[in-house]
């Protein structure tokens, strides 16, 4: 019997190249492999990993890894083409505060990449379904907010 350990490598390696939208799929195709997992067993890994489901880009609901939203599974090695399909679609500034937009179901993992960024131009954010707010530091012009985005997103 393989152990937890690989078990969880082998699931983060099935959601990380394939879009796979149930239990069933990742069950059946872990037996192919060689583990043996029950759905309750899965469900717990699920919880441990912190899986989730987000929105694909057709619109399928797919589980995904934290911080490795769909821009993650991109077949190209292309990273200008990997921040146009992370989810970033727009930025608008007011005062010491931006608002950057995303696609559905995107807010959350990408706000969570900009805090682990450790940008200390930014205070914070608080993400919604498909809209980051954040917090900037008294003085930070938008340009450099700008620039730092740049180096995840395509903020053009």
């Amino acid at each position: 019997m393989k152990k937890k350990d690989d078990r969880q490598d082998a699931i983060k390696n099935l959601i990380s190249f394939k879009e796979i939208s149930s239990q069933k799929e990742i069950i059946d195709e872990m037996k192919r492999q060689g583990f043996k997992i029950t759905q309750a067993t899965l469900s717990r890994d699920f919880k441990q990993m912190k899986i989730a489901k987000a929105a694909s880009y057709n619109g399928k609901y797919v589980y995904v890894l934290p911080n490795n939203i769909m821009y993650k599974r991109s077949q190209s090695n292309n990273s200008d083409e990997s921040k146009e399909n992370n989810g970033y679609k727009s930025i608008e500034f007011s005062g010491n505060i931006a608002v950057i937009r995303t696609r559905p179901a995107y807010a959350g993992s990408l706000a969570y990449d900009l805090d682990n960024r450790d940008f200390n131009e930014i205070i914070g954010t608080v993400a919604g379904d498909d809209t980051i707010l954040l917090v900037l530091r008294e003085g930070v012009s938008q340009k450099k907010i700008l620039n730092l985005l740049s180096q995840m997103f395509n903020t053009k």
